[in-house]
């Protein structure tokens, strides 16, 4: 690990405003502030929102911006990239945000049953070979209900029409209420003022999508308590890119 991760490391060690559990942490260690970080961390009783896979946190930070009435939790394993948001957040006085560095397929041992509203999934990694991996699969689903609210909301702001198609049709498979589908963000005319400006914050990687010319896609659905998950039997075209221009991961046409 270089200095600088290492320097970063150690500066995130002091930050009041991130908590660090890595599997290998919270495997033996119950979390305390489960169900309590209202009360707890924000000190009030306003939604909470969580970022999946925040990497640099911008999205958490701009969120917690445009909507002081809501508190925000960035969430990622990866440290030295949180570091940036968790540092800004911290110069800029935001109380309504936070930062998780954890696993998240073990991030339902955070919250309690109904704690979170939301949960925003902003270029996740499409995981076009491994479905369990995909953080909008079933498998997923299944955790967020865990502490999502009965009926709370998911959303995905993609680059990536693989995984764009697989919410899809996994959202048509298992009857989850659909409440705004678009393969073309920037040119939907169907948006209100406040929503584009939500769905308006640009991140370093999606930036690096834009100037591509790749279309940004954004899915959002609620996710009932109730009833059996099913994965869509359905093939997918592959994307045909990868980050940092590179060539595609597989010769594989298409993937469940």
């Amino acid at each position: 690990m270089g200095k600088g991760k290492l320097a970063k490391f150690a500066e995130m060690e002091t930050f009041s405003n991130v908590f660090q559990y890595p599997f290998s942490v919270i495997d033996n260690v119950p979390f305390a502030m489960q169900g309590h970080w209202g009360e707890q961390y924000f000190g009030n009783n306003h939604p909470i929102v969580l970022e999946l896979g925040c990497g640099k946190g911008e999205y958490t930070v701009e969120l917690a911006r445009l909507c002081p009435e809501m508190n925000f939790i960035g969430v990622d394993i990866k440290g030295a990239r949180m570091w940036t948001g968790a540092k800004r957040a911290l110069e800029e006085g935001l109380p309504n945000v936070a930062f998780l560095r954890t696993n998240i397929e073990i991030i339902d041992r955070f919250f309690s049953a109904g704690e979170v509203q939301e949960i925003w999934l902003t270029f996740s990694d499409p995981q076009m070979k491994n479905a369990r991996k995909r953080l909008t699969s079933t498998y997923f689903m299944a955790r967020y209900r865990r502490f999502l609210a009965d009926g709370g909301t998911i959303h995905l702001k993609t680059d990536s029409n693989f995984l764009y198609t697989y919410t899809w049709h996994m959202v048509q498979a298992n009857g989850l209420p659909l409440l705004f589908n678009t393969d073309d963000l920037y040119h939907s005319e169907s948006l209100d003022a406040e929503t584009k400006k939500i769905l308006g914050i640009r991140t370093y990687y999606e930036q690096m999508w834009i100037e591509r010319g790749l279309n940004i896609r954004y899915l959002k659905f609620s996710l009932p308590a109730a009833g059996e998950l099913v994965e869509p039997e359905v093939e997918i075209p592959l994307d045909e890119y990868r980050s940092y221009h590179r060539p595609k991961r597989s010769g594989l046409a298409t993937s469940k």
